[in-house]
């Protein structure tokens, strides 16, 4: 959020605020930070096992409302929010979970885990773009050759699945979609957070989810086959990488602000890639491995300490 609105006491929806820890990480930083890249660098691959059984509209429902049902068993989570930021709640549920908890299930159709988790990596660069904007804060000449990397990087770990063919080029622009939109929602989470703590905004967020795509979910169940694996997959999807990790995420955030925040995202390709090669057997390309290379630099030079 701007100093003028934070001065003003407005509530608009599309501000964010800086974190309340300024200075350098310490355990709990690192402890939350270290909670996100592992538990969500492996949620390409639960994506992957629940496909085969589940369709992608049915994952999208099951795993909000197992996430849902999670954090709904803690008083915390139940805390009451003012009805003024409802309206955020409602963009947040919407571009940190609704849209993206759609695109991604589909994505994966065309396109493999790995891929899927290094195509994530610019979600930080995004994230501080839009924190520049929303901050009215211009990014020093670091962070702005840390963007330029970063987006090279991102461009060279696409490039290959989008010359394979059609079909991978849609995968690839449905990540792309879903990570600006995770870009802006870390954003908005950061005013909320601090305000009612993350598991009262994360299960609201994931309410107005569940009744948004259970339609979508019903149809998808009607024609997904009930298999073990997929199930357990889902089961853990929902409860651990949505419930769990998005508590998680929210917390850090709002404790560092949404550009050292997201710097978690940054070790998601790595653990996705190694889960990838290990269950799936995968192959990951030269210029993959260079183009993440490259997105970790520009994170370092974008992701420097807040001053």
């Amino acid at each position: 959020m701007s100093q003028a609105s934070r001065r003003s006491g407005r509530r608009t929806i599309f501000s964010t605020a800086p974190g309340t820890q300024l200075g350098p990480f310490g355990l709990v930083e690192w402890a939350l930070f270290a909670g996100v890249a592992l538990i969500w660098g492996s949620s390409y691959l639960l994506i992957d096992i629940s496909l085969e059984g589940l369709s992608p509209l049915a994952i999208t429902w099951v795993r909000v409302v197992f996430g849902l049902a999670v954090l709904a068993a803690f008083p915390v989570a139940r805390r009451p929010v003012d009805r003024a930021d409802w309206r955020r709640i409602l963009v947040l549920a919407m571009t940190w979970n609704t849209i993206p908890f759609i695109l991604f299930p589909v994505a994966q159709q065309h396109i493999d885990s790995a891929l899927a988790g290094m195509l994530n990596a610019p979600i930080p660069i995004y994230s501080s773009v839009i924190a520049v904007v929303l901050l009215r804060k211009l990014p020093r000449l670091g962070q702005t050759v840390g963007i330029s990397l970063g987006l090279a990087g991102a461009i060279g770990i696409g490039l290959p699945a989008v010359r394979d063919s059609a079909a991978s080029s849609l995968g690839v622009l449905l990540v792309v979609t879903a990570t600006l939109l995770y870009g802006l929602s870390i954003n908005l989470a950061v005013p909320l957070q601090q305000r009612y703590g993350a598991p009262a905004v994360i299960m609201r967020a994931l309410a107005v989810t569940a009744v948004v795509t259970m339609p979508l979910g019903v149809v998808g169940l009607a024609g997904s086959e009930w298999r073990t694996g997929s199930i357990a997959a889902v089961a853990v999807l929902g409860i651990v990488n949505t419930g769990m990790a998005y508590v998680i995420m929210a917390s850090l955030v709002g404790r560092v602000g949404p550009t050292r925040g997201s710097v978690a995202v940054y070790c998601l390709p790595i653990v996705a890639m190694i889960l990838g090669v290990i269950f799936r057997d995968e192959t990951i390309l030269p210029i993959q491995v260079a183009g993440t290379g490259l997105v970790l630099l520009g994170a370092w030079l974008t992701s420097r300490r807040e001053s």
